[in-house]
């Protein structure tokens, strides 16, 4: 269900065939910044309740959806229709609280999938957490053997489409993150040529971010570059 009140709302993503099962937090005040989530593999939108409350409470409203196949969301996944449900995702919000423009955050396999959609959508800024340069490089990244590296569809390689950006990027990456090293997160910034920040997190791993969010790693994206230039 659809709502227009502050707090939390249900809503209910057309997909192509799929029905999208969505989370909307807004602050309490006007926000000053709305932002598109793109989840991991195996996440579902409970588990970044915590997260979107953290960014509400900094002045983002933020919208995570399910892909198709994933959680109460109708349908299968695959690569194509991820790309499809974000795209829908983001038009949603975009009219949910237009007239504020609508960034796109991707943390680990969603980094692949919000990079593919900036060129789909009118997108105002995007943040890559967690991320990997090319799909195939993450599963050799995952200790799939190289030899096998042809099973995996050369997908979601960030290279072309931050090369062909002309939006803000961050990047964020934890110190301490065992499966995607910090110089895949350096090899995204250069990448870039738009304008491009690289943020390395002390200590933090590949899944803090949502499974132990701090104020200090989201309210530091938040101040950094959302509201940047906003206020």
């Amino acid at each position: 269900m659809e709502s227009a009140g502050s707090g939390t709302s249900r809503h209910a993503i057309p997909s192509g065939s799929n029905v999208l099962d969505a989370v909307l937090v807004r602050p309490q005040s006007t926000p000053q910044a709305s932002l598109l989530i793109c989840h991991g593999i195996g996440e579902t939108v409970e588990l970044w309740h915590r997260v979107q409350q953290l960014l509400a409470e900094n002045g983002v409203a933020s919208l995570v959806f399910d892909y198709s196949g994933y959680g109460c969301s109708s349908g299968f996944f695959t690569a194509s229709q991820a790309e499809q449900d974000a795209v829908a995702a983001f038009h949603l919000l975009e009219r949910l609280m237009a007239p504020l423009p609508v960034a796109i955050l991707g943390l680990s396999l969603g980094s692949g999938i919000a990079a593919a959609t900036i060129r789909k959508v009118p997108a105002h800024r995007l943040v890559l957490c967690a991320a990997f340069t090319s799909l195939r490089k993450a599963a050799v990244s995952v200790r799939i053997p190289k030899m096998f590296g042809f099973a995996v569809p050369p997908i979601w390689d960030a290279e072309e489409a931050l090369r062909d950006s002309t939006i803000p990027v961050l990047i964020v990456h934890g110190e301490k993150d065992r499966l995607f090293p910090v110089r895949m997160a350096k090899e995204l910034a250069g990448f870039c040529t738009s304008a491009c920040e690289l943020a390395i997190v002390p200590n933090a791993t590949h899944n803090d971010p949502f499974y132990r969010p701090q104020s200090s790693y989201w309210g530091e994206i938040v101040a950094r570059f959302l509201m940047k230039g906003e206020k």
